[in-house]
């Protein structure tokens, strides 16, 4: 409404400008006839209505490009992917001269939306439909709200996986709300199937186009780099459970030595050895850290019903030999990094969660941050100790401030982690209110939602919904 009451004063303006410079004409001895006064005056409104034409919002299609001036880019992510698709999705609005807010979407308020005029949402989804830790405030404090949102363009790129039956859930809708509320798709929305390289540079062309930006090579993963299967080490003989692997790789190129606490690493696996890699990776967490030398994997392998290895655990656990060339690629995970300071953090996880924990304990405790507490679960004492020995020394030397183990085919105390974090409710209400942040890593079925509903019922809906919007409260459950 401001800018078409802007427009409207501007061409009064010109208008008035054209009969005064005819009156002055007049008075200056040069004759102007009525029909000429006309003239100047048209010629004035004509030039207004042209450049409110080229100005005004939205525009028919094939002028989009020229018409963006900033635009609010915005990212819900759970283990950074999204992030890497808004930042990449930023690089390209740039080169086209566009100016842009990059922003996560746990700092989009109500009002911030209100007043934005054109975003793009890149939107994943986590677990059976659920919306990234990060976007459940949002969720839960703005899309219950009704706002207005006849002025605001949008487009969304919505990611997920078809293997789960609420495919693109979040961003679904997210989708749905912001058309319900008056809003405008600047075009459909783009649905990404497990990193699908077609979709994604569907999403590419449009924002290229948008920007106006000169065509860029398509976007597609990195390359995998050669590594190396180093060592390989059963943790859990006996076990009532699968067969759970120690793995050690290393790089062809030490320079690949390099990632954080929290990241992930992509392994394309093969059927048989010499065979070419798959074109569908497999995502394992980190246990490691570059000054171990390797890159350590916690890797439980699976079978199918007919008793067939699963491609990723197989390959890695039993298919490969050891100084196999490994597929592998590193990927950041900011979701999951460790705290930039020394503020207390909670880790809670089961099973092969332990490697994203460990890594994170071992970042911490190499920055002397020793003001770690964690409850790790898994089935029986004497055979499912993955790198519990480990662990036991660090709280022995006072690195690990508190550990809690828990086992479910034990009969005495609480059997799941999700129970002992309630047992200790009043020790979890304190750690929290001295800063701490919380850190969840492993089961997507049974731990996780478990975990949430204990903290829930210990600190509260909205206390946890803060805590995921604060960066305190991060999972990476699989």
């Amino acid at each position: 409404m401001k800018s078409a009451t802007g427009q409207l004063v501007t061409g009064a303006l010109l208008v008035l400008a054209a009969v005064l410079a005819a009156r002055w004409h007049d008075f200056s001895g040069v004759h102007m006839g009525s029909a000429s006064h006309a003239a100047v005056a048209g010629a004035a409104f004509t030039a207004w209505a042209a450049w409110a034409a080229v100005t005004a919002w939205p525009r028919r299609r094939d002028d989009e490009s020229h018409d963006v001036t900033s635009i609010l880019v915005v990212h819900a992510s759970q283990t950074g992917f999204a992030t890497e698709l808004a930042e990449r999705t930023v690089a390209v609005l740039r080169q086209g001269g566009v100016g842009v807010d990059l922003r996560d979407i746990a700092s989009l308020t109500a009002d911030a939306l209100s007043a934005a005029r054109r975003v793009l949402f890149i939107a994943s989804t986590t677990g059976e439909g659920d919306a990234p830790d990060i976007a459940t405030l949002f969720q839960r404090q703005v899309m219950r709200t009704s706002p207005d949102l006849h002025h605001l363009a949008y487009a969304v790129l919505a990611l997920g996986d078809r293997d789960y039956e609420d495919f693109c859930a979040f961003g679904r809708d997210l989708d749905r709300w912001l058309r319900e509320h008056g809003a405008t798709p600047w075009f459909d929305r783009v649905d990404v199937d497990n990193g699908d390289e077609g979709a994604l540079r569907h999403w590419q062309r449009q924002v290229t186009q948008l920007a106006g930006a000169t065509e860029q090579a398509d976007w597609s993963r990195p390359a995998y780099q050669p590594w190396h299967l180093r060592e390989r080490r059963l943790l859990n003989a006996g076990s009532a459970g699968g067969p759970c692997f120690h793995v050690a790789l290393v790089p062809r190129d030490p320079a690949h030595l390099r990632w954080e606490a929290g990241d992930v690493v992509e392994v394309g696996p093969r059927r048989a050895r010499g065979d070419e890699a798959l074109l569908s990776h497999r995502e394992y967490s980190i246990a490691s850290m570059p000054a171990d030398g390797s890159l350590h994997l916690v890797v439980r392998q699976h079978r199918g019903d007919d008793g067939a290895l699963g491609g990723g655990s197989g390959w890695l656990t039993e298919v490969a030999d050891e100084g196999d060339a490994i597929d592998l690629r590193v990927r950041r995970n900011a979701g999951f990094h460790a705290p930039m300071d020394a503020r207390p953090v909670l880790l809670v996880g089961n099973g092969t969660g332990i490697a994203g924990l460990r890594a994170l304990l071992k970042s911490r405790i190499g920055h002397g941050r020793h003001r770690n507490w964690l409850v790790f679960g898994e089935r029986h004492e004497q055979v499912d100790r993955l790198h519990v020995d480990e662990l036991e020394q660090w709280r022995d030397a006072g690195e690990l401030e508190r550990l809690d183990l828990v086992w479910s085919r034990e009969a005495r105390g609480p059997r799941y982690v999700q129970d002992r974090l309630r047992a200790a409710a009043d020790a979890v209400r304190r750690f929290v209110a001295d800063g701490a942040a919380i850190y969840v890593c492993g089961s997507l079925a049974g731990m996780a939602p478990g975990v949430d509903a204990a903290l829930r019922e210990i600190l509260g809906d909205h206390a946890v919904e803060e805590l995921a919007a604060a960066g305190r409260y991060r999972r990476d459950v699989y």
